[in-house]
């Protein structure tokens, strides 16, 4: 099933699959990736690099951080970085939506970057949020979240690893807040009518009487 991420829907955001759209940071995908680690490997006849300790990377306003972080280049300069989580921990990814102030939040297991595609994949555990400033708006949980800058579409999928306690059949879990009214288009508003002045025409007598309305 399909379902979009913006409040249009209710119950059916507890269906197998999803999709979500929501327009992102564009300018990001051209930005200087910035990364820390506690230590690098780097590779210079593959163009990669591997990451390990506290990763934080940074791309214009994304973020992603993990316990390693292996980073590829290929032939066309595009970057790609795949994300796993420290033991007990869940990898981490943040970005900012085009013209709002809103941020796209996601944890997995395992994230992986693909920068020619302008893609994101949040694998086993994984949860997306959207905040509308510091307040959650939205937030969807499944075994694999797919995020799409270029077409601005989140695909959900369940499955058997997303099971656990709270959730034991795995199945795609949604919370999703209404759109608020202050946002809808307001209805447009009617012309008033033009006011006609009153006409005057010449009495025939003098005095108190001398102009008189036409009819």
């Amino acid at each position: 099933m399909k379902i979009p991420f913006l409040p249009l829907i209710l119950a059916a955001a507890l269906a197998a699959g999803g999709v979500l759209p929501a327009a992102a940071e564009k300018a990001d995908r051209d930005k200087p990736m910035n990364i820390e680690a506690d230590a690098l490997r780097y590779d210079d006849l593959n163009q990669s690099s591997v990451f390990t300790g506290n990763v934080v990377i940074t791309k214009g306003s994304t973020v992603i951080r993990g316990g390693q972080v292996n980073v590829s280049q290929d032939a066309q300069g595009y970057q790609k970085a795949i994300a796993t989580a420290a033991p007990g921990k869940l990898a981490y990814y943040r970005k900012k939506r085009d013209g709002v102030d809103e941020f796209i939040e996601g944890e997995g297991e395992r994230i992986e970057y693909d920068g020619h595609t302008d893609q994101v994949k949040f694998i086993n555990r994984a949860v997306v949020r959207r905040f509308k400033g510091a307040t959650l708006a939205d937030e969807t949980s499944g075994a694999l979240i797919v995020y799409n800058n270029n077409t601005d579409v989140f695909s959900v999928d369940s499955g058997a690893q997303n099971s656990s306690a709270a959730n034991p059949s795995g199945r795609v879990r949604a919370m999703l807040s209404p759109r608020s009214a202050a946002s809808a288009p307001a209805a447009p508003v009617a012309p008033a009518a033009p006011q006609v002045a009153p006409r005057l025409r010449v009495s025939p007598t003098l005095g108190s009487g001398a102009s008189q309305k036409a009819p």
